[in-house]
């Protein structure tokens, strides 16, 4: 790795970050049950911390890109953010907790966009050196959400409040130690972001982006519930979380070896293939404690090789002043208006149909997205105009 990339401050950033992230999306649900808000109501509030993240993060990169401040705006955004969390401490009526969210979320959803581009930068849009970083934000992911775990079998499910506030205190401090990353110019430089969007193979890696999101909407919003529902404690809930993100790591550990061994839409058709599998497993086998830890495993593919390759791809697709709002497309459309839209919709599936059929809408969604990545659009994996680093044999 090369000696100017601040591998530490980096990494501590993706630990924090995640491990904020790792509380919140997995017991945020449980203490909205915890308040006796019904499950559309729990499905809408979870689906806002997607449904922000729709529009602001283009604002944010939009912003980014024009300053040259990416270091500078991640900071006073997710300062914001923390301030507007100390709300759910003054109220816990949905309508309060709707405003809230939308809030934090909007100033929040500005750190990850900013923060991967500037990682990007240094690395030169090298994923596979780009996974020995990101795994520390999969370590702090692992150790946050054990513990978190662990502690709320024995306290009150209301203390999870003041863990996510420091979790995020932790995230801000680790903020200011970044360094701001100064942008090359691009021969690309004077191209608009329209005229990359509207290149059919670009538009077909966000709808395959979007499928990929949509269909874990469910899990960030039920499967803790849905564990606990079979029997399962807290601290177990919090293990089978551990054990897909430590897929994770093992993917990113060995990033190098696989981006060298595997094409682009190799990597996509295995990512989408398991995520199929995994949510029939989660929807059939929920007390079959041996299938849930198989099933989050699969976890590597679902996230691990699916997102490193989306961001081989997207490097390529969003060249310079342009990488900071191609990131925050990617947010957009895939963890924003894809992760609201699985998550809204899970409320209402599970309301209206239960758990296992909420789980087999999941699947079914990555199964449109495995259709569309076999049916390889036109330019699909050669979004660049020249062949990937690995020639597209699959």
């Amino acid at each position: 790795m090369n000696s100017v990339v601040p591998y530490w401050r980096l990494s501590a950033f993706y630990f924090c970050y995640f491990a904020f992230i790792s509380v919140f999306a997995t017991y945020f649900s449980l203490y909205l049950q915890s308040i006796e808000l019904a499950p559309q109501e729990i499905g809408m509030l979870m689906a806002l911390l997607h449904a922000v993240r729709i529009l602001t993060p283009n604002l944010w990169g939009w912003l980014a890109d024009h300053l040259g401040l990416r270091v500078a705006i991640l900071r006073s955004a997710f300062l914001a953010a923390t301030i507007a969390y100390l709300g759910v401490f003054a109220g816990a009526t949905f309508w309060w907790l709707f405003a809230v969210i939308v809030l934090m979320c909007g100033f929040w959803s500005a750190a990850m966009p900013l923060f991967e581009a500037s990682v990007m930068t240094y690395l030169g849009g090298d994923a596979a050196l780009y996974g020995r970083i990101r795994l520390w934000g999969s370590v702090g992911f692992i150790v946050a959400v054990s513990a978190a775990g662990w502690w709320l079998d024995r306290v009150s499910i209301g203390n999870l409040l003041w863990l996510v506030l420091a979790l995020m205190l932790a995230t801000l401090v680790s903020a200011f130690t970044l360094e701001e990353q100064p942008v090359a110019p691009h021969e690309h430089d004077g191209v608009r972001v329209w005229q990359v969007l509207r290149r059919p193979a670009v538009l077909a890696f966000f709808c395959a982006c979007f499928l990929m999101m949509l269909s874990q909407g469910a899990s960030y919003v039920f499967y803790s519930i849905y564990m606990v529902e079979q029997g399962y404690s807290k601290t177990i809930v919090g293990i089978l979380w551990s054990v897909g993100v430590i897929a994770e790591i093992v993917v990113f550990l060995f990033l190098p070896r696989i981006f060298a061994r595997f094409s682009h839409y190799q990597l996509w058709m295995l990512s989408f293939g398991m995520t199929v599998v995994r949510y029939v497993l989660v929807a059939w086998f929920p007390e079959m404690l041996a299938l849930q830890i198989l099933a989050q495993a699969m976890h590597m593919f679902s996230f691990g090789t699916y997102h490193a390759t989306a961001l081989a791809m997207l490097h390529t697709i969003f060249k310079g002043k342009l990488q900071a709002r191609g990131q925050a497309l990617y947010t957009s459309v895939s963890f924003g208006l894809g992760g609201a839209a699985g998550s809204l919709l899970s409320g209402f599936t599970w309301a209206q149909w239960g758990a296992a059929w909420t789980f087999m809408f999941s699947a079914l969604a990555a199964l449109l997205g495995l259709w569309l990545v076999a049916a390889r659009p036109v330019g699909l994996f050669t979004v660049s105009g020249e062949p990937s680093k690995n020639t597209e044999s699959g």
